[in-house]
């Protein structure tokens, strides 16, 4: 088994998006990955799960030490990620896997999008040591923090440093204005005094928060200052913060999320003080793509669990992959985990551009990023539920990788704001920015250009985002109550016309190039999906969907044929 080999999704995305050596280089690393997920990490991931991380606040000596013991399989698990596959490196380390630049973001989320799929706890902790880095390196001073950078960037085992995000209290989770840290002048640094009441990874080298400063402004995010505070200061001593308790979690369970009190803790400050939560944004918002990422993962790994499954299970003397209710339920879980993946790795592009100073890459990215972790991460958590179901009582049995999937799949909604919160990002998108102008018009001009054998599916798109555009107008020109209220089904409904139309490109991409016309089969079967119908012909080449391979084209054309037979070319 390899997950990389197996995933037809990822082929396709690949193909679209790189080119020449770097494909090549691409390839070889997730051919080495897939292999190893499915393999050894996901057998240490199943260890770790069972073997969760014990704190011990004292030494014998009755010393404060605040020590959590990671079970050997953890630790295994950490140095692939950091050390051997440098997942935390790549947006920043020149030469890893043999690129001779720094990674795109594309790479970067392919690669972990395989890792997660053995291991998905382990994955906060990488994504917020990668996004430490990339913080301090947009805001802080580079001659305070580069020593740091090159340490939360380093693969060397004796150099390499994690990081921390430490962004909820008690009374402030959503709202940071909230926030009752404080931060007092010691010198030419900061002492911060406070609780943080979910931290994951509590005992991290480097942890990124805010915390309230002198004269800013009190009840409001313009008080609340950005800060670098280190596990240890001096030649190696504790700083003033203390763990107080692990978390007992629903999932994640091979990762500590704790309870921490700052005590005066020794902390360096990170660009302006008023903009601290504006700068804190943007290393959250690198990590709800990440959640994204990592839910869409979730789902193939799912797919994938419940595939193999329904083809070696024989039920009234007939394989249940075969039989026809379980291909209809096997349908939308395929599909909606490509498309899912198809969203993740067109905004990993779009942050490429933005990065690179691409005015249109900055708007898309801006509302792209909380659309997807608001459908995907929710959508994981329907994907690993019914997959699960597939393989019936021993789907439920912890011996299987499904309870982990599942249970698991329920923190993507919830970390880095929960879903609500996630749907008035979008909708303060909508009003700042006419964020849904924007992405209908990128999506209009990807689904303009297509070729001939994509034109029934595009044109039926092309009418849902005038309509999108229509519903975006009404939706901010009316009442504030009704707008808050209606949020997270536009954003959904954004979600979807989006990845409909991602894949669409894909298709197209493919028939270009002589790929075939799989693509175009999950194009148009998504498509039929999100309109209720259940295809024949989509039903009839499952295993093209979930496994790859060839189709003709008058199958994969037979799908909208159906469809707009039956819808009369609307939704």
């Amino acid at each position: 088994m390899n997950f990389a080999h197996t995933d037809p999704a990822l082929t396709a995305v690949v193909d679209r998006w790189t080119a020449g050596a770097d494909r090549e280089t691409l390839n070889g690393l997730l051919d080495r990955l897939g292999r190893d997920a499915a393999g050894r990490l996901s057998e240490l991931a199943d260890i770790a799960d069972k073997n969760p991380p014990v704190l011990q606040q004292f030494d014998k000596a009755g010393d404060r030490v605040d020590r959590i013991s990671y079970h050997p399989a953890y630790l295994e698990l950490c140095r692939a990620a950091y050390n051997e596959y440098g997942l935390s490196a790549m947006s920043h380390r020149k030469g890893l896997h043999g690129w001779d630049s720094v990674h795109p973001p594309l790479a970067k989320y392919l690669a972990s999008y395989i890792f997660v799929q053995a291991e998905f706890g382990l994955a906060c902790p990488v994504s917020m040591t990668d996004a430490a880095a990339r913080t301090l390196r947009m805001f802080g001073d580079p001659a305070v923090f580069s020593p740091w950078i090159d340490a939360l960037t380093s693969t060397d085992p004796e150099q390499a440093k994690t990081g921390a995000m430490f962004m909820t209290e008690i009374q402030a989770g959503t709202d940071i204005a909230c926030t009752e840290t404080r931060a007092e002048r010691d010198g030419d640094g900061w002492v911060l005094t406070g609780k943080k009441w979910f931290a994951s990874n509590p005992d991290a080298d480097v942890i990124i928060t805010l915390a309230r400063f002198p004269g800013g402004q009190d009840g409001s995010t313009r008080g609340v200052g950005m800060f670098m505070v280190p596990k240890t200061v001096g030649s190696g001593e504790r700083n003033n913060l203390t763990i107080d308790r692990l978390k007992d979690k629903l999932g994640t369970r091979s990762m500590p999320s704790g309870e921490v009190t700052l005590n005066r803790a020794h902390a360096l400050q990170v660009g302006e003080l008023d903009r601290g939560f504006r700068q804190m944004a943007e290393m959250v918002n690198t990590s709800r793509l990440s959640n994204a990422m990592r839910s869409s993962a979730l789902m193939r790994r799912a797919v994938r669990e419940a595939v193999e499954h329904s083809k070696s299970r024989v039920v009234f003397g007939k394989k249940l992959f075969e039989q026809p209710l379980m291909r209809a339920t096997l349908l939308p879980l395929a599909l909606d985990a490509e498309a899912s993946l198809a969203l993740v790795a067109y905004s990993a592009q779009c942050l490429q551009a933005a990065d690179g100073g691409d005015e249109q890459g900055r708007a898309l990215i801006r509302v792209l990023t909380p659309i997807a972790k608001h459908f995907v991460c929710k959508r994981a958590r329907v994907v690993t539920g019914e997959a699960m179901e597939v393989r019936g009582g021993n789907g439920y049995i912890e011996e299987w990788a499904n309870a982990r999937l599942v249970r698991d799949a329920h923190l993507g909604s919830i970390w880095e704001g929960s879903s609500n919160v996630i749907a008035l990002d979008v909708l303060r998108c909508l009003r700042k920015f006419n964020s849904h102008r924007t992405v209908a018009g990128a999506m209009t001009d990807i689904l303009s250009t297509v070729g001939p054998d994509c034109e029934a599916g595009a044109g039926v798109l092309l009418r849902r985002w005038e309509e999108l555009v229509e519903e975006g107008d009404r939706l901010i020109s009316g009442s504030d109550d009704a707008a808050q209220a209606a949020s997270a089904k536009y954003s959904d409904e954004l979600a979807r016309a989006v990845m409909a139309t991602l894949l669409f490109d894909l298709a197209d991409h493919g028939i270009r190039h002589g790929n075939g016309y799989r693509s175009l089969l999950v194009a148009n079967s998504y498509l039929a999906g999100l309109a209720g119908k259940v295809p024949s012909a989509a039903l009839g080449n499952l295993d093209v969907i979930t496994d790859g391979g060839g189709v003709e084209l008058d199958d994969a054309r037979d799908v909208v044929a159906e469809f707009l037979s039956v819808a009369g070319g609307h939704r």
